[in-house]
């Protein structure tokens, strides 16, 4: 039995995102906790996030939360979704720019491009994501739909980074790994069969590609 803890740190649907867990997970127990022994002590982590970047960095420094995140990124199967995988990247653009966790190299930009062809920002509702090669996809055809809301997108260093694109006005980095870390910027919690089968592949996930 796997010990999965969400980490919540103010910013989160975290009652979603731990409901969609335990359909899945009849067998593990999920847990939403600040604590920091109680994360140290979980074999997986969730980082979720809704909201700015400033506050939820700022909520991370004042708790200690930054560093807890850091360890457990780099030590555990660990999955951000939709603010907690933008907070992993280097730098984003958002509140006149803020820095992140630096865990993934890379920054989050505005979908300016979007907004000047006359598109909705944020980019709202259901689209398709393009895979790249990763145990998290298992058993989901690629090109499947998950629901997105955001108005800033991940643009990472490398293209080694990259788990899954989109398009909104241009491809867009929608999912990014690196060793034991896979992040998203849908909300599997919202995206029906494919992504209660992307949370179930991370519960079986051990961390390894």
């Amino acid at each position: 039995m796997h010990r999965v803890a969400v980490i919540d740190y103010g910013m989160g649907n975290l009652r979603s995102v731990s409901k969609a867990l335990e359909a899945v997970a009849s067998e593990h127990e999920i847990i939403v906790t600040a604590d920091a022994k109680a994360i140290s002590n979980a074999s997986h982590i969730v980082f979720p996030g809704v909201g700015a970047i400033r506050d939820c960095m700022s909520t991370l420094q004042q708790t200690g939360l930054d560093d807890i995140v850091r360890t457990a990124a780099a030590s555990k199967p660990f999955l951000g979704i939709c603010l907690g995988m933008q907070a992993l990247m280097s730098h984003s653009e958002e509140n006149s720019g803020t820095e992140g966790l630096g865990i993934i190299p890379g920054n989050v930009r505005y979908f300016d491009q979007a907004a000047a062809q006359g598109l909705k920002v944020p980019h709202m509702g259901w689209n398709q994501v393009s895979q790249r090669l990763h145990p998290l996809w298992h058993n989901i055809s690629d090109d499947s739909r998950f629901y997105f809301v955001h108005s800033y997108y991940v643009d990472p260093q490398t293209e080694q980074s990259i788990a899954g694109v989109s398009d909104y006005s241009l491809k867009f980095a929608s999912a990014v790994t690196r060793d034991n870390v896979f992040a998203v910027q849908f909300h599997p919690e919202k995206s029906q069969h494919a992504g209660l089968q992307l949370l179930k592949n991370f519960l079986d996930w051990d961390g390894l590609s």
